[in-house]
């Protein structure tokens, strides 16, 4: 690959930056709303206390409360976005520090109001519904709130565990620190035989590399590295557990998985449904190891073999080439779904290539009032095409959400949010089978998919076990040591993967350099999301219009209903094993395909 300088911001074409004036037209602007928001939000602090006087003082102070978010998100979106474009510039690294601390003074000048909310009896409830029919339209975000009445402690109780937040936060933030900043990992050689110092992120390229010496060097000096810190990683991760339990056990709940999952109102069969599928399903995972040890003609497959691509074929696409596949795939979606892609890739909502001191990586964002904005950082390949209709599949749910619903409802939970966007990769994926001839692309597309699905679905759900399993063995008295740690992740490694952890020593150290462990229960919805997009794609491809009608209902959703309720109108039961099953099912299609290209190739 030939060396090219990263360019600055202002070399980069317009056309391909996001335009952020639609925001807000200037900076001064910004500014202006800012003094304007942070004087209404210092007004705002004399409503504690009179929240339940009245049907009209709980509609008023409600309607505040909302409208200075909705400020004050756009606020936020513009300040963050300007600085995520460089993040070099002195002056947006304030505007963001600005919006943020904006934010927790906003928070303080409410917390008044749950608590004094959850006050209200159950007549005075449906008297002031009744009363002022402007209050119905938030019936289901006052539901919600009711729903967690019995975790939310008094006044003084809420501000004690808010005051400790900081604290509570700090083994996560240990252990960003020591992974991130502090840790330094020897050197080792690279493809051309350089000598490289490894890092996170040249750890992962060079697993991804074909000479086996390489991945073996990079893989066995990243552990050595874990190995010799596993205590210190040890004791923040039992930290952050100590703390989720305690949390949980104050809030009134019977564990942590329980109280992360009530945030989503999910219930806990969600999980267990999910690790019963999965964990019936490794066979299939196991032959595609199995596959990959003939492929890549190494008998005694490792954990260091897992990662490197078995396709050679470089499948090579120029933005404005990716544009228009992604225009082709997503058609199927109708006639208003596409014009609001070609909306977002004609009007400027997108950041596309990388500029210096640009945030790496790709997101959707932005808030309410202004356009479901990406950011990329653009490069000519398959992985970044799939990126695209990843990340318009979010904007295009955010567009859809705040167009239908009231800014009370106009946001969607994370646990629905990746559905959107896996099932676009999901279509895309279905296109490009259907249209390409060639057996070698179809060969590099297989495995794209077929990769995807294990790191997302199995090994998500691999982590989901670990992570749920630490928070049981804390609450039942356990001590979570380093020994205990490694014994049970290489148990469930070797379970997952079928290679003997006996000729995979290091991998029992690969649970200290997840950061996901500190999400509190986040990373099953990984899982849950791949698997749900991967039944919808097929619903939507090879379904009726009805089914393809259902999907664009539950992008319009938002938070008007609970998420589980927003599946199951799109055809989705996430409380049954079935789309669980569907998705194992399109997974082991696939695999067939991919077996049958390989004895045809005659690559095993």
């Amino acid at each position: 690959m030939e060396e090219f300088m990263v360019l600055q911001r202002n070399e980069i074409n317009e056309k391909y930056t996001w335009d952020l004036s639609t925001i807000f037209a200037t900076d001064q602007a910004w500014e202006e709303e800012l003094a304007l928001l942070s004087k209404d939000t210092k007004e705002s602090s004399n409503f504690e206390g009179i929240l339940l006087e009245s049907a009209a003082s709980l509609l008023e102070i409600t309607e505040l409360y909302l409208d200075l978010n909705r400020r004050l998100e756009k606020l936020y979106v513009y300040a963050h976005m300007k600085n995520d474009q460089d993040t070099r510039e002195a002056k947006y690294q304030e505007y963001y520090a600005k919006a943020m601390t904006l934010y927790s003074q906003l928070d303080q000048v409410f917390s008044f109001y749950e608590p004094e909310f959850m006050k209200i009896t159950e007549e005075q409830y449906h008297a002031f519904l009744e009363e002022e029919p402007k209050l119905q339209i938030y019936k289901h975000f006052f539901d919600k709130l009711l729903q967690n009445k019995d975790h939310v402690l008094s006044q003084r109780e809420e501000e004690l565990l808010a005051g400790a937040g900081e604290i509570f936060g700090s083994a996560s933030e240990i252990f960003a620190i020591l992974d991130n900043a502090d840790i330094t990992f020897p050197y080792v050689l690279d493809d051309e035989g350089n000598e490289v110092q490894l890092s996170h992120g040249t750890y992962s390229r060079l697993m991804e590399s074909k000479n086996r010496e390489v991945r073996r060097g990079a893989y066995e000096a990243l552990y050595s590295t874990y190995k010799q810190f596993q205590h210190t990683y040890a004791k923040t991760l039992q930290t952050n557990v100590k703390v989720q339990n305690y949390r949980a056990k104050v809030r009134n709940y019977q564990s942590a998985r329980q109280a992360a999952l009530a945030a989503n109102f999910v219930p806990e069969s969600v999980y267990d449904n999910l690790v019963s599928a999965v964990r019936k399903h490794l066979p299939l995972l196991q032959r595609y190891l199995d596959l990959r040890s003939k492929i890549l003609g190494i008998p005694d497959l490792k954990m260091y073999d897992v990662y490197t691509p078995l396709s050679s074929v470089e499948y090579s696409f120029t933005y404005p080439e990716a544009l228009k596949k992604a225009e082709e795939a997503l058609a199927v979606l109708g006639d208003d779904y596409l014009t609001r892609v070609k909306r977002a890739f004609s009007e400027r909502w997108i950041d596309v290539y990388e500029n210096q001191g640009k945030r790496s990586g790709a997101y959707s964002g932005g808030s309410y009032d202004t356009n479901a904005f990406m950011l990329l950082n653009w490069q000519d390949n398959l992985d970044n095409l799939f990126t695209l209709v990843h990340e318009t599949g979010h904007s295009m749910h955010s567009s859809y959400t705040r167009e239908t619903q009231p800014y009370v409802y106009g946001d969607y939970s994370i646990f629905l949010a990746e559905i959107a966007s896996t099932t676009n990769e999901n279509i895309l994926t279905e296109k490009l089978l259907e249209e390409v001839e060639d057996d070698a692309t179809r060969f590099a597309i297989l495995n794209n998919f077929l990769d995807g699905f294990r790191g997302t679905v199995f090994r998500q759900t691999q982590f989901a076990e670990f992570e749920h399993a630490i928070h049981q063995a804390d609450q039942n008295g356990e001590v979570l040591t380093s020994e205990f740690l490694n014994e049970l992740y290489a148990d469930l490694n070797e379970t997952y993967y079928g290679l003997k952890k006996e000729d995979n020593p290091e991998i029992q150290y690969e649970w200290a350099r997840i950061p996901h462990f500190y999400y509190n229960y986040y990373v099953y919805q990984y899982s849950t999301g791949f698997a749900a997009a991967s039944a919808l794609a097929e619903k939507i491809v090879h379904g009726s219009q009805e089914d393809r009608d259902r999907y664009i209902d539950y992008l319009k959703a938002g938070k008007s209903d609970y998420p589980l309720n927003v599946m199951r109108k799109a055809g989705v039961d996430m409380e049954k094993e079935d789309y669980l099953n569907d998705a194992f099912a399109v997974f082991e299609r696939r695999l067939n395909e991919f077996e049958a290209l390989v004895e045809k190739l005659g690559l095993a």
